[in-house]
């Protein structure tokens, strides 16, 4: 599942996990990311030394066999941490999925816990670029979810995410204990503080903030990329 960053991703991770039948895989890349690009992000000094930094390494990893004997891998993917000099064959042994949401709102979350802000860095354009080879190499339309349809019909739009994906839905994906997990990475406590206190997914909030007049142009160029997305994301009937 790639996403971007200030989305329901971890939210979803959970909803994996508490299946009983689902091994999961907290940002893989994220070690590699920071060593590579030096962004100074909260505990980088401790997520660097928690993983692999070699992403070719990482991805021979993540196209192996389920773990544990697990029948399902969920690898939650940050769209951001994929950097112009990966490659992309790797990602064909995955079913590679697509979590959106309104660049506005990733905007408005994502600038209150981090100053200044690119098109890169919020991973549109790697989702797009993603998408499109996905599509390229099997022929199909990928599994999009946009995470308002998932909070506002959570057990209608995982079922139909489980359905395309050839996963039986599980109705223990809507709910799960509060806390924090063992398979969550070292940053969560930077990172998962809303996460750890919920037990299910929260009905959708809308944003009443207006976004700065500086962010606009930003927000402008990210919703070209999150429009052709949505335009092939699963829908109700």
């Amino acid at each position: 599942m790639w996403s971007g960053p200030r989305n329901i991703s971890t939210t979803l991770m959970r909803s994996w996990e508490s299946r009983g039948d689902t091994f999961v895989t907290d940002e893989p890349f994220y070690a590699y990311y920071l060593l590579s690009t030096g962004r100074d992000h909260p505990g980088k000094e401790e997520v660097i030394a928690s993983q692999e930094t070699d992403w070719r390494l990482v991805a021979d990893w993540l196209t192996d066999s389920p773990q544990n004997e697990y029948s399902v891998w969920y690898q939650k993917h940050m769209a951001q941490h994929f950097l112009p000099e990966m490659e992309k064959e790797w990602t064909s042994g995955l079913i590679n999925c697509f979590l959106i949401r309104e660049p506005r709102e990733v905007l408005l979350s994502y600038t209150a816990k981090r100053g200044n802000v690119s098109l890169p860095e919020i991973g549109y354009c790697q989702q797009l670029e993603l998408f499109e080879y996905e599509k390229e190499i099997t022929g199909k339309i990928p599994p999009v979810l946009d995470s308002r349809d998932v909070l506002d019909h959570p057990k209608r739009m995982l079922s139909l995410f489980c359905e395309r994906v050839g996963v039986d839905f599980s109705e223990r994906m809507l709910s799960w204990p509060a806390g924090r997990r063992e398979t969550d990475g070292v940053w969560a406590k930077h990172w998962y503080d809303r996460v750890e206190k919920s037990i299910g997914y929260l009905p959708y909030k809308k944003k009443t903030v207006d976004l700065p007049d500086e962010l606009l142009p930003l927000c402008k160029e990210a919703t070209e990329y999150y429009e052709v997305l949505k335009a092939n994301r699963l829908k109700l009937d």
